[in-house]
């Protein structure tokens, strides 16, 4: 015996079709109009489309709160300072901001971190502001004075 030669004991049932008129009549329990009684009808469940809505985010979705408070520190570099203030001046985030040198980043003051890009010659006095290793030389260089927050 072999596959070709296996027939079922029972015969095929034919599915009822539906809406074609003759015996079972025109609607055939179908109703009349609407999306029920179409071919092809089909009701979409209703958390589906809710989440077809949400957008479709890639990746990990909990960023830590390191890179969150990263992103709100405002970088300067020290040829701003030389040209924008004059020798013995008070450098913080309220005199930046005084200056229209930084902005306020949602109604918030933003942290200052100060890069050794240029040349400084005038005395500052910088306060609450973090400072790179580059940029802390040449300030002590120039004879200023900084005053890291705590």
């Amino acid at each position: 015996m072999q596959l070709h030669n296996i027939s079922p004991i029972h015969k095929s049932k034919k599915k009822k079709r539906i809406g074609r008129g003759g015996k079972s009549g025109t609607y055939s329990g179908r109703g009349q109009k609407g999306q029920k009684s179409r071919a092809g009808a089909r009701f979409e469940p209703i958390i589906r489309g809710l989440i077809k809505k949400y957008p479709k985010l890639r990746g990990y979705r909990f960023k830590s709160k390191a890179k969150i408070l990263k992103s709100k520190i405002t970088i300067l570099s020290l040829d701003v300072l030389e040209t924008k203030f004059k020798s013995g001046d008070k450098v913080n985030s309220q005199t930046l901001l005084e200056k229209k040198i930084i902005c306020r980043m949602k109604g918030k003051i933003p942290a200052v971190k100060i890069l050794g890009r240029g040349e400084l010659t005038k005395t500052l006095i910088i306060q609450n502001c973090d400072i790179s290793k580059s940029a802390r030389e040449k300030v002590e260089k120039a004879g200023g004075t900084i005053k890291i927050r705590n």
